[in-house]
C-alpha cells in the first residue's frame, strides 16, 4: 500500500481498492487521473480517481508513467 503522495503520478498505471471492494480486497488497475488526496500522506493510502472514473485507494504501483521512462 502507498500511503506517501509523493510517490503517485498522474499517468502512472496503479492497482487499487475500490470503498465496495475494501471487505473483498478485490482490486482494479487504471491509470491515475487525478490525486484526491490532499495530505501528503494517508494511513490508508492514497485516494485517487482512475481515467475510467473508479475511485479507491492506491495498493500497488504498476508502472511509471511513460513521460518519466528512460529510452
Amino acid at each position: 500500500m502507498h500511503t506517501k503522495r509523493s510517490a503517485i503520478l498522474v499517468g502512472q498505471l496503479v492497482s487499487i481498492v475500490m470503498k465496495q471492494d475494501q471487505r473483498t480486497g478485490e482490486r482494479t488497475e487504471g491509470v491515475v487521473k487525478n490525486i484526491l488526496t490532499k495530505s501528503s500522506n494517508h494511513p490508508h493510502g492514497i485516494k485517487v480517481r482512475l481515467e475510467t472514473g473508479e475511485v479507491g485507494r492506491v495498493q500497488e504501483i504498476l508502472e511509471e508513467p511513460l513521460e518519466e521512462l528512460d529510452f
